[in-house]
């Protein structure tokens, strides 16, 4: 993978890992997983998972009608798992990088 991955896509994958979920229960996991700092819209996240679906990421799982409304229900593809696992690492490395950093000049600065 040659490009970062936007956190609410990362988000929205990592959500998947647990399993098939529809909009709402997307949205929800979105803002657990990221503490409240993500709040994806209805639309936004649409617009994500009809362009994962687009590249293999993710694929429609089923449907349901519930109380009269339709739900989409969405599942994470291998192919899926394989970007968010390198996305993962990416980030780790770079993570881990800062802290040796800090580790190192941890005396000259006031944290």
């Amino acid at each position: 993978m040659s490009n970062e991955m936007r956190e609410p896509t990362f988000l929205v994958l990592a959500a998947l890992l647990e399993g098939p979920k529809h909009g709402y229960a997307l949205l929800s996991a979105v803002n657990d997983l990221s503490d409240g700092r993500v709040n994806l819209q209805v639309g936004t996240l649409y617009g994500a998972l009809d362009r994962l679906s687009r590249s293999g990421w993710v694929m429609e799982s089923g449907t349901e009608i519930v109380d009269g409304r339709h739900r989409r229900y969405f599942t994470l593809t291998d192919t899926g798992a394989r970007a968010l696992a390198e996305e993962t690492a990416r980030v780790t490395a770079r993570a881990n990088k800062a802290a040796a950093l800090l580790a190192q000049h941890r005396k000259g600065f006031a944290l």
